[in-house]
C-alpha cells in the first residue's frame, strides 16, 4: 500500500489529477485487526474501505481478488483487471494501465475531462515513444520479454 501512495504522488506530479484510489481490505478477521495498518501506510488522498463481514465479499461481486487491481475509466467503465502478476507495483503494468485509462477518451467530450489533459497526455504518449524506440535500438538478444496485462472492456 505505501508503493501505491508513491505511484499516487508520481502521476500527480505528472499532471494525472483527479483519480480515485480505494483499497478494499479483505474481510476476514485477521485483515480487519490489521485495518488500522493499512490505513496508516497510505495517505488520506487514498480511501481504505473495511468490508462489514455480512456483507457479500467486493471481490467476489467483482470476479476479482485479493491483489487484484480494478482500473476504472472516469465514466466508471472497467478498462483494466490486473491479477497477480501484473498488480505487482514494481512493474510498470498498473502505472501504464492507468494513464491509458486517464487518456483515452472513447465517448467523445466529457464533462469530467480535465481541461489540461491534451497536453498531459501528449507528453505521456511522447515519453512512452521515446522508451519504444530505445527498446527497439537494443539488439533483439539483449531486450527483456515482457507480457501485456489482460484487458477488459466492460460495461457497466
Amino acid at each position: 500500500s505505501s508503493r501505491l501512495e508513491d505511484l499516487r504522488v508520481k502521476l500527480e506530479n505528472e499532471g494525472l489529477i483527479n483519480i480515485s484510489y480505494v483499497v478494499v481490505n479483505h474481510q476476514g478477521t485477521y485483515s480487519r485487526k490489521k485495518f488500522h495498518l493499512l490505513k496508516e501506510s497510505v495517505s488520506d488522498y487514498i480511501t481504505v474501505y473495511q468490508q462489514d463481514e455480512q456483507q457479500a465479499d467486493v471481490w467476489t461481486t467483482l470476479n476479482g481478488n485479493k491483489d487484484d487491481f480494478l482500473i476504472y475509466d472516469r465514466c466508471g467503465r472497467l478498462v483494466y483487471h490486473l491479477g497477480l502478476p501484473y498488480s505487482f507495483l514494481s512493474f510498470q503494468y498498473v502505472e501504464e494501465s492507468i494513464k491509458i485509462a486517464y487518456c483515452e477518451n472513447k465517448c467523445g467530450n466529457c464533462s469530467y475531462t480535465e481541461p489540461d489533459i491534451d497536453g498531459i497526455c501528449e507528453n505521456i504518449t511522447k515519453k512512452a515513444d521515446e522508451k519504444l524506440a530505445e527498446i527497439e535500438l537494443e539488439p533483439a538478444d539483449q531486450r527483456s520479454h515482457h507480457h501485456s496485462p489482460h484487458r477488459h472492456r466492460h460495461h457497466h
